[in-house]
């Protein structure tokens, strides 16, 4: 292995030796040097997406891209409300049941063509087949009457939907609900061209969107490249591209020695960058994120259909300690799951308090009545076969040490966890969960509720279910997060999940860069940034 590492080493160095003279040269591979100042080049850390498919995509690595390459007909402005994008206002009926949306009229795709309202309507039926397989249609489009029926097969169009003319769309939803609109903001949502799309193949790997940037170019494991849209109907990027190092190496080593111009910050370097004696401080920026972290349990199967072992679990995880010690104090420990800044949040939340003793009680209760009746214990986490992480690692340990319990981890591949964990899950798995727009229904309805795509762990309450209903359709905000307060407390006192942390984002930003904003979902639009020579 050692050997390994010192050919990698020495080819390493053949290769920057190579580059450098080649840049001497002036020879191009496409984009001016990584490390150019005068290109008018953002250089990001980053890994290949699964998909560039808006409808297909449920995950954070693809929507970086998809956020930078396609729109919508809204987005979510500073304070995180629905902002027209390629609507350019909008009416609600009365009833608050029908949106009408006027389009832009200067708004293209990539390669030209003007972007109509029968695009949308293309987009949503499209997003909607059984056959594309999307799993977040329902979730995000499934408000607007008639979507039902395309996910069961039983009709093509969407009845809700009705294009008025080229630049004006009709949309009825099923009852009025204030989170409609910034549904709308979730990539499920964005226009794609169907000509494009009718191409065939993976279609998505030369997708013609409409967004502030085009991809310009994609070698799987080495580099995507973004590129500005002269089209683009908003705000020019103020960088001519951007460039994302694929798999690149350790990102803090590639930001130390200027292969990059920002990277997120894990636990290993955070006592360096906020040592306000160091050189990382001043470029540091911490953003509070409206994440989630937790443990699910799979309630359909047992141990974790009997609440006494759920309980048990949970009750059994110091998340102070966890937070301290493993997350180094980048996160806040979750009681609850609506994470501090959500609309909604319950500063009153009883949580499940550390307990040992009453966690051993609960299992002599359980229809168990000890540990060593329990079944054999499996979690599901993302990962490549290696090492798990150090918070899981901590956790199975809590576990084994405080109930005599033997946990055993199954690691599934990070691009395949999302998509394959309804199917692959074990009796837990271990994730998170970013808001997509700040409403607590992005987090308690899509995650709880019975049905739900995104409900993994097959929670079921008809009390719970209840409360969300009304909580979606009550006009009255402070009425309705009440209602939303309520099933959290129930979802918490019944242990649906195992609550640990609520996230923040750690970044470091080289000084010559400007406008890089993360915003409380984790995202940055890039068309806002811009590279001084440096």
């Amino acid at each position: 292995m050692e050997r390994k590492r010192i050919r990698i080493i020495i080819y390493a160095l053949l290769v920057a030796i190579l580059a450098c003279i080649l840049i001497v040269v002036g020879w191009k591979f496409g984009c001016e040097p990584a490390h150019s100042a005068e290109s008018g080049v953002l250089n990001l850390y980053g890994i290949d997406p699964w998909t560039l498919d808006p409808a297909v995509s449920s995950e954070a690595t693809s929507h970086e891209y998809i956020m930078q390459i396609f729109g919508g007909l809204v987005r979510l402005d500073d304070n995180l409300e629905p902002m027209p994008d390629i609507a350019q206002s909008w009416d609600v009926s009365e009833d608050g049941t029908v949106y009408t949306f006027y389009l832009r009229q200067d708004v293209y795709f990539h390669d030209g063509r003007q972007v109509t309202a029968e695009d949308f309507e293309y987009s949503w039926e499209r997003a909607c087949d059984p056959q594309i397989g999307s799993q977040t249609a329902s979730l995000y489009l499934g408000d607007i009457v008639g979507v039902d029926e395309v996910l069961s097969g039983a009709r093509e169009d969407i009845r809700g939907i009705r294009v008025v003319s080229d630049f004006v769309l009709e949309v009825t939803i099923d009852a009025p609900k204030a989170y409609f609109l910034s549904k709308l903001t979730f990539a499920t949502a964005f226009v794609v061209d169907r000509f494009n799309v009718e191409s065939g193949g993976e279609w998505w790997r030369q997708p013609n969107g409409t967004g502030p940037f085009r991809l310009g170019q994609w070698q799987a494991n080495e580099l995507l490249v973004l590129e500005r849209n002269e089209l683009y109907y908003g705000q020019l990027a103020g960088v001519e591209s951007v460039v994302f190092q694929l798999w690149g190496g350790v990102p803090m080593n590639m930001y130390e020695m200027g292969q990059i111009d920002v990277t997120d910050v894990g636990s290993d370097y955070i006592y360096r960058v906020t040592d306000e004696a160091g050189p990382f401080y001043l470029n540091l920026e911490i953003v509070p994120e409206l994440s989630f972290y937790y443990i699910g349990f799979n309630t359909d199967e047992p141990p974790f259909d009997d609440v006494n072992i759920r309980l048990a679990f949970s009750l059994a995880i110091d998340k102070d300690m966890l937070v301290s010690l493993v997350f180094k104090g980048m996160m806040q420990p979750a009681y609850g799951i609506l994470p501090p800044g959500m609309p909604g949040f319950n500063q009153d939340l009883i949580g499940l308090e550390y307990d040992v003793e009453e966690a051993l009680e609960l299992i002599a209760n359980s229809s168990y009545g000890d540990v060593s009746q329990l079944p054999p214990i499996t979690i599901t986490t993302i990962g490549w076969g290696g090492l798990i992480s150090a918070e899981l690692e901590a956790i199975v340990y809590q576990w084994r040490e405080n109930l005599g319990v033997e946990v055993t981890v199954r690691q599934l591949e990070p691009e395949r966890f999302l998509y394959y964990l309804a199917e692959e899950r074990d009796e837990m798995f271990y994730m998170g969960w970013i808001a997509d727009y700040p409403h607590p229904q992005d987090f308690l309805e899509i995650l709880f509720h019975s049905g739900s795509d995104n409900n993994y762990g097959g929670y079921s309450n008809p009390e719970v279910d209840e409360l969300l209903d009304m909580a979606g359709v009550e006009p009255d905000s402070a009425l309705s997060f009440s209602l939303y307060q309520q099933a959290e407390q129930l979802l918490v006192d019944d242990a649906a999940c195992l609550p640990l942390a609520f996230g923040q984002n750690y970044t470091l930003i080289k000084p010559y860069v400007s406008g890089y904003d993360l915003n409380p979902m984790g995202f940055a639009m890039l068309n806002g940034v811009s590279v001084e020579p440096h």
